[in-house]
């Protein structure tokens, strides 16, 4: 089962900070999961909000300011906004990384830069899974990389998330893992996707959730799977 760290293992370190994604590999992680959206001269930004109001001491929208200024602002008073290529060589092909879609324009700069670290770093399609909630941008990445795997997140309706994913086939069904139950999760995998809830970060809830066979869990907390 794989034990995926939720924005790094946020229950220890600030999320989406390179510190976070450490701690995740201390913590003999298997996978990271992280967002992203563009800066206004696109770059990558890890970052799960639209705005850096909430996890730095700045304000404003990520995509209104450039790398530059964002590496400006702090998150608790010390660390960095990351960008994905920097998670990237912190990682180094140690871990799946699981990179959440959020901001506009974001697939066609994800998948370049996959396919750059696969063809000059040594890198493969196994170390990576792109997901999100905007499905039209799991479409665009499908159409433009069809060898990148794809997770389908839902917190609404497990049935439709898999008519889409047969339709793109992708290769996961990330859910809520409040939609999940026993017969739910043979149905998944009977289709032959992997199941990947999140986020999942009592010691009951996680017992509960391994309970059903799940193929790997998103929480914050990756080593108490």
């Amino acid at each position: 089962m794989l034990k995926i760290a939720h924005r790094g293992a946020k229950a220890y370190e600030p999320e989406n900070t390179l510190q976070a994604f450490q701690k995740a590999l201390d913590l003999n992680s298997d996978g990271i999961e992280l967002d992203v959206h563009l800066s206004s001269d696109g770059h990558i930004i890890v970052i799960h909000d639209e705005t850096i109001d909430r996890t730095t001491n700045g304000k404003g929208l990520v995509n209104d300011f450039i790398l530059a200024e964002l590496k400006s602002f702090l998150i608790d008073g010390k660390y960095q906004i990351p960008t994905l290529n920097e998670v990237f060589d912190l990682v180094d092909k140690r871990c799946l990384i699981n990179i959440e879609l959020k901001g506009l324009e974001t697939p066609s700069k994800v998948v370049q830069l996959i396919e750059e670290y696969i063809s000059e770093k040594n890198w493969n399609y196994n170390h990576f899974i792109i997901s999100s909630f905007d499905w039209d941008m799991l479409e665009e990445t499908s159409n433009l990389n069809p060898n990148i795997p794809i997770g389908v997140l839902t917190e609404e309706d497990i049935n439709t998330a898999l008519a889409f994913a047969e339709k793109i086939k992708a290769k996961a069904i990330h859910p809520d893992f409040n939609l999940l139950n026993e017969e739910n999760v043979q149905q998944i995998k009977e289709k032959g996707f992997l199941v990947l809830p999140w986020t999942v970060n009592t010691e009951e809830d996680i017992q509960k959730v391994k309970s059903y066979k799940v193929d790997g869990i998103i929480s914050d907390n990756p080593d108490k799977i």
